[in-house]
């Protein structure tokens, strides 16, 4: 690392239309990360080996820009086929979202480190691997960081900065600024534990809901109701936090002594899952999982789900970081 760097909070620019950023991978979540920084103001450069995604990615970041009237900005992103095709020296950021297999990303973060200037802040995208784990052995390790979107990256406002053991802090607030001059709005996770923060609440809650209908006590169905319906609907307003001090936090303290002993604590995935994996029932993209999927009824359902998000957008956008539309 150059030893020049001084301030960790200014490796990245104050606004995102000073910055030029490398998105590596242009599959589902690369495109829509792309369209996140290109929302900013970011210059992006996305790459990718596969003729077919750099070419599909004009027409979706700019639907996906013209859901926010700033579609001349589709110019800001451009795709390139190899690492050696961007022109490194004013790179400020990197996001990494290629396939999550360990071994493919520790070799890209060591061209990342060859190619990228000395004051860019390298960051992973993955769900699956800590930073620590894609960063061992590497002199960079200061200025690297996770940076997990959540699908549809570009519809879900939440971004997760993890912190490995050597990351550093100043930087790690500096790229939190840095999101949220993009819209989104984002969380510190101060230790780099499996599933980060937003996915270890959601695995705890899934355990407990699929345990239940191992035991019968609910179907699929009405899981997906109590949660959709009930409190969930409830947590587009307040997080479970903000809940107690709704509720009364005596009240919850009371219940939580009587539920927790009997809350599933198994180590294991429930039987309802692991069924359904042995007999490749995967969901959506296998044609079942607890549903059935046609392409018809696949299409139906990404449709409804990706409209609702849109509103969720809507109803929240006075508590969203505000984006700069000036230019």
């Amino acid at each position: 690392m150059s030893s020049e760097i001084t301030s960790f909070s200014a490796l990245l620019p104050a606004q995102p239309r000073d910055c030029h950023a490398v998105v590596v991978g242009a599959g589902t979540m690369g495109a829509d990360v792309a369209i996140v920084l290109a929302r900013g103001g970011c210059r992006v450069t996305v790459v990718d080996s596969a003729a077919d995604k750099r070419a599909a990615l004009h027409d979706h970041v700019l639907a996906g820009l013209n859901e926010l009237a700033l579609g001349h900005r589709v110019s800001r992103v451009q795709p390139a086929a190899a690492l050696e095709e961007v022109h490194w020296a004013d790179v400020r950021l990197v996001i990494e979202c290629i396939p999550e297999k360990l071994d493919i990303k520790q070799v890209l973060f060591k061209q990342l480190v060859a190619l990228a200037p000395g004051e860019t802040v390298l960051t992973s995208n993955s769900s699956s691997f800590p930073i620590s784990a894609i960063a061992q052995g590497l002199p960079t390790q200061e200025r690297m960081f996770g940076l997990h979107f959540f699908m549809p990256a570009h519809l879900v406002p939440l971004v997760e900065v993890v912190l490995g053991p050597h990351s550093n802090g100043d930087a790690a607030q500096g790229l939190c600024g840095f999101m949220r001059g993009c819209g989104n709005v984002p969380v510190l996770v101060r230790k780099d534990k499996p599933g980060f923060l937003a996915n270890r609440l959601q695995h705890a809650l899934s355990r407990e809901a699929f345990a239940m209908i191992d035991e019968g006590v609910a179907t699929p169905e009405d899981v997906d109701a109590a949660v959709r319906f009930g409190f969930g609907f409830r947590f587009l307003a307040a997080g479970p936090v903000m809940q107690r001090d709704h509720a009364g936090i005596d009240v919850h303290c009371a219940a939580a002594a009587t539920m927790y002993p009997s809350l599933s604590n198994t180590a294991e995935p429930a039987l309802a899952l692991r069924e359904r994996v042995a007999a490749g029932r995967f969901g959506m993209k296998t044609g079942s999982g607890f549903y059935d999927w046609t392409p018809e009824t696949r299409q139906a359902e990404r449709d409804r789900y990706d409209r609702l998000l849109r509103q969720g957008l809507e109803m929240l956008a006075d508590e969203l970081p505000p984006l700069d539309k000036s230019f």
